[in-house]
């Protein structure tokens, strides 16, 4: 191999390693900014009816990404459909009904925190279902966000008659979420990741739609304003189809653990943008659970590997 070539393979490998990473930091922005986004459209819509308009302008705006650039929607007969169909309701359905539900029993901040404890859920799934088995530091990191968990429990437990509903829909939510990345690697479905998403969010849809029949009745949009029906836009073009489409293109092209590097800052911009839109402030008991939690998310991505470099 000649100078040359070994020059331009190292580009290739660095192209191909900042790709995703720039990626990574497009979805943190868009999806920190889509908490108080929900919180400003949830204060004047009700949950089901939210979640089944921006499903619905996600579904239509991903497949217009698909079409556009000519990403393939054919997903093979038989097996892969059902695939598609339990990755659509761990990924979108259940995300999306349990963070909405959560917001409403709960403040933002404290929502977007619980929800992205969700590396550390990925952590375990992955080690019960892939066997990719924890290091020492992710072992630790296990135990980190549980004593994250209890601090930010505990006072709103203790606070509170009766199940805290708010801050178990919003460990759902990022339980859920861990659970349909994990089934994704899982699952190994032979498709265009853009286009897979855009068949999760459809099915979502559907899915959603019917449930705000049922529950709802109808779409309630009368008492929304400006800015709810902007938030509702926003959310739907780019925290469902610009955001999915990112998603499970990353977790197409990493591992599981390593696709939920990028999401660590999500609840930083998350709660920063959510003080600063919406006047929502962190209690001392917030911050040191989020204090911990943030750091369980980091230490969840140090693989065993980086130690053993240090050490050599």
């Amino acid at each position: 191999m000649t100078v040359q070539q070994q020059t331009e393979g190292k580009h290739a490998a660095i192209g191909g390693n900042l790709r995703p990473r720039l990626m990574l930091v497009v979805l943190c922005l868009i999806w920190g900014l889509t908490w108080p986004m929900m919180k400003i459209a949830l204060n004047e819509i009700p949950p089901l009816s939210m979640r089944t308009a921006t499903a619905f302008i996600g579904t239509v705006s991903l497949l217009a990404i698909c079409l556009a650039s000519g990403r393939s929607l054919r997903v093979p007969f038989g097996r892969a459909w059902l695939h598609v169909l339990a990755a659509s309701i761990l990924n979108v359905v259940a995300f999306s009904l349990f963070s909405a539900f959560a917001q409403i029993a709960a403040a933002t901040s404290r929502v977007a925190i619980l929800t992205y404890a969700m590396p550390i859920w990925t952590l375990v799934l992955g080690w019960a279902i892939l066997s990719e088995r924890p290091s020492r530091i992710q072992s630790a990191a296990i135990a980190l966000c549980a004593v994250g968990l209890v601090i930010l429990v505990s006072p709103v437990a203790m606070t509170t008659t009766g199940i805290p509903w708010g801050l178990l829909f919003a460990i759902g939510s990022g339980f859920s979420w861990a659970a349909g990345t994990v089934y994704l690697k899982w699952a190994r479905i032979d498709g265009d990741p853009v286009g897979l998403a855009s068949w999760q969010i459809t099915i979502a849809f559907v899915i959603i739609a019917a449930c705000m029949l049922l529950f709802e009745g109808r779409l309630q949009f009368e008492h929304a304003h400006a800015g709810a029906l902007l938030a509702v836009l926003f959310t739907g073009v780019l925290g469902n189809a610009v955001a999915y489409a990112l998603w499970f293109a990353i977790v197409k092209r990493v591992p599981a653990l390593t696709a939920t590097l990028g999401i660590v800052g999500i609840p930083v911009v998350g709660v920063v943008s959510t003080m600063l839109i919406i006047g929502e402030r962190l209690s001392v008991a917030d911050t040191i659970g989020f204090a911990f939690i943030f750091a369980a998310s980091l230490c969840a991505q140090i693989p065993a590997s980086a130690f053993r470099r240090v050490t050599a």
